[in-house]
């Protein structure tokens, strides 16, 4: 009978398995190394682009923020021109009140007998001093300033005798008067 060696096909078969599985292994760690590499590329190129993403972000953000320096400092220049016009239209309501003041008091004066030499008006009174020929002038005027609708409270502080140059004596005197709380009608003032 005829023998066959089986042997040698086997310990064939059992180089060819362990090739086979070293060829396996190998196989695996190279699809490994390139599923890692590609992976970590991946990671990477998403890393650059948040960067990119940040750096645009950042671009802007220092736009708007010298846009929004803008506005605030013309928000500034606003403000301070609004201040400026408020306080333009106070002086203008005080001219119209200084005005309407000087009106009311040039027609309260008794002409050709006394004149005002200064008037000092704030807020609340108004101090005048001035000169009349005598002392009943001076009540004339105090009560004709009682008469208006822009004074309250006349009060006499002083008066004296005043001598002049040429030997001429007239009465020197200050009043003080509050001002009404009450505004008087302006629109008479262009008739």
């Amino acid at each position: 009978m005829i023998r066959i060696n089986l042997l040698p096909f086997r310990l064939a078969r059992k180089r060819e398995n362990i090739r086979q599985q070293v060829s396996i292994f190998f196989l695996s760690i190279l699809l490994l190394v390139v599923g890692l590499t590609w992976y970590t590329l991946g990671i990477k190129n998403a890393i650059v682009e948040k960067r990119l993403e940040t750096e645009r972000v950042n671009a802007q953000i220092a736009i708007y923020k010298e846009r929004a320096d803008r506005v605030t400092e013309i928000q500034k220049r606003l403000k301070i021109l609004e201040d400026k016009l408020q306080i333009v239209a106070s002086l203008k309501q005080k001219r119209d009140e200084q005005l309407v003041l000087l009106e009311d008091l040039q027609a309260r004066l008794v002409p050709e007998q006394m004149w005002i030499e200064t008037l000092d008006a704030d807020q609340t009174s108004v101090t005048m001093t001035g000169i009349a020929f005598d002392n009943p002038t001076i009540a004339n005027f105090m009560k004709r300033l009682e008469g208006s609708a822009l004074y309250k409270e006349i009060d006499l502080k002083q008066a004296r005798i005043k001598k002049f140059d040429q030997g001429t004596s007239l009465k020197a005197f200050e009043l003080k008067c509050l001002k009404q709380t009450a505004a008087p009608d302006t629109t008479a003032k262009g008739k």
